[in-house]
């Protein structure tokens, strides 16, 4: 390495549970060398072994290959033995550390996030992704530079994407012809869900499925409107039965039914845990902050002793609360689902999430939207994401929090109604008497809050409660624009 290269790593990339940078900014490939260093320290450490099996693969970015290439050599330099599977999604990855017993993962990808990002999502042990822990201890080991040295070694594992497609077509073969819209925004996930999908028996409408790194119509994201209108739009043209999106690197999807109308995944979840239920009395679920309030009273899931457990928003939360609680799934409403054992190996793939919706509809003789009307009604706000910067987020959240508590306290009424409960895992949920809520917390990956409200009461308590939310924001001035609002 010459004096005259400059390593640029930027500490606040180090995130939650996921580490992102805007490449060549805040991160260049000398930085992406240190991490690859401080990774391979890391697991060597945990896995106390001298050549730890090192799973790598990356997303459909122009450069996610010359970050995957460094990555690889700051692991190897600490005697990391990689198996690079190439092109993949993050369930991929996460497959192959099961399927072919490795140490731990690493895969290059910003999933969503904007052209531009760039991240690794890691994890050591078998189908958990870093939490803050880790996270922490892996930004320290990196930026002091507590490197050990090894001698590892690379190896290309060819075909694993047609390994990876034959496990889940052939566990999940269904007997219904379910004509199904697949959108991909031109993202990786292209590449494997048409084929798993008409693999298991759907009549597939490919939409954005072919792979272009520009994203020339808008982000692959399961939680952009854009998309999901895009997706309404083919579902209504060809009578499809279901529409799905798919995000960036596969481990996430959103729902249109066969109306066009979007479908907020956390009620896709609420359906899937009613469908499992019958099968596995007493199951445990886990749903994050942002998810609808309807499974804490579910009359089914009650019927069949299930219990539903709110949790810290972020994959790798969830994960670890499914692992940890033994819970049959997790469900979060960006569209992160989890199977644990028998279903699955605990981690999220959209894929896998949108199969299990196909079950859904294989199970039962009526259209999606039917099935949808068996839910109560409620009145949900998409996510929304006002900025706010990284160093101020979460002592901004803390005040909010402080507030609110107030306002509960002295019993102040907000729409009619008094702060009953008040949930402080992650940032704020705040519930009223008659079930509706409101959130703000900070995001996990982006210098934002996040802000969600639900009212099964009316369309009118649901804005009024996001009023309240967004005038003491603006009180603040400490946020921004938001990313999109009601």
């Amino acid at each position: 390495m010459s004096n005259l290269e400059k390593i640029i790593i930027n500490p606040l990339g180090f995130r939650e549970y996921d580490a992102r940078w805007l490449y060549q900014k805040d991160i260049n490939l000398l930085g992406i060398e240190i991490l690859g260093k401080g990774l391979g320290s890391q697991i060597t450490k945990h896995t106390q072994k001298k050549n730890p099996r090192v799973i790598v693969g990356h997303d459909y970015r122009s450069y996610s290959e010359e970050i995957k290439s460094s990555l690889k050599k700051g692991l190897i330099s600490t005697g990391c033995f990689v198996e690079d599977i190439g092109l993949s999604l993050s369930p991929t990855v996460y497959f192959a550390q099961f399927n072919l017993n490795a140490d731990a993962v690493a895969m290059v990808t910003a999933s969503h996030n904007e052209n531009g990002w760039t991240g690794v999502k890691m994890g050591i042990q078998k189908g958990l992704t870093h939490g803050p822990n880790e996270m922490k201890e892996l930004k320290e080991i990196t930026l002091n530079r507590n490197f050990i040295t090894g001698k590892g070694n690379e190896k290309k594992i060819t075909n694993f994407q047609k390994i990876y497609k034959e496990d889940l077509i052939n566990k999940n073969k269904i007997n219904k012809k379910i004509k199904a819209v697949v959108a991909c925004g031109n993202g990786t996930a292209g590449l494997f869900a048409p084929d798993i999908l008409r693999g298991i028996g759907c009549e597939v409408v490919e939409l954005d499925c072919k792979l272009d790194w520009t994203f020339p119509k808008y982000n692959p994201n399961p939680e952009d409107l854009q998309m999901l209108q895009a997706i309404s739009k083919v579902v209504k043209e060809n009578k499809a039965d279901i529409g799905f999106g798919f995000d960036g690197d596969g481990d996430r999807v959103g729902v249109i039914d066969d109306n066009g109308n979007e479908i907020f995944s956390d009620k896709i979840g609420l359906l899937i845990a009613r469908n499992l239920s019958t099968k596995h009395n007493g199951s445990k679920f886990v749903v994050d902050v942002k998810s609808t309030g309807l499974y804490a009273r579910d009359k089914v899931l009650l019927e069949n002793n299930c219990k539903t457990i709110y949790w810290k928003t972020g994959h790798s939360h969830i994960k670890r609360k499914v692992n940890s609680e033994k819970a049959l799934a997790g469900f979060e409403k960006s569209g992160h689902f989890f199977f644990n054992q028998p279903l699955g190996y605990g981690y999220d793939d959209g894929i896998n999430s949108a199969i299990h919706v196909c079950h859904l509809l294989n199970n039962k003789n009526i259209k999606l939207h039917e099935i949808i009307n068996e839910l109560p009604n409620t009145y949900q706000t998409p996510t929304m994401a006002p900025f706010c910067k990284d160093e101020v987020k979460y002592k901004l959240v803390d005040d909010l929090v402080k507030q609110i508590e107030k306002i509960k306290n002295n019993k102040t009424q907000i729409d009619n109604q008094i702060i009953k409960e008040i949930l402080t895992v992650n940032g704020i949920r705040f519930s009223f008497e008659d079930g509706s809520w409101g959130l703000i917390r900070a995001s996990s990956n982006k210098p934002s809050l996040v802000i969600v409200t639900e009212s099964p009461t009316s369309d009118i308590r649901k804005k009024r409660i996001f009023e309240f939310i967004d005038d003491m924001l603006q009180k603040t001035g400490k946020i921004g624009e938001y990313d999109q609002k009601i």
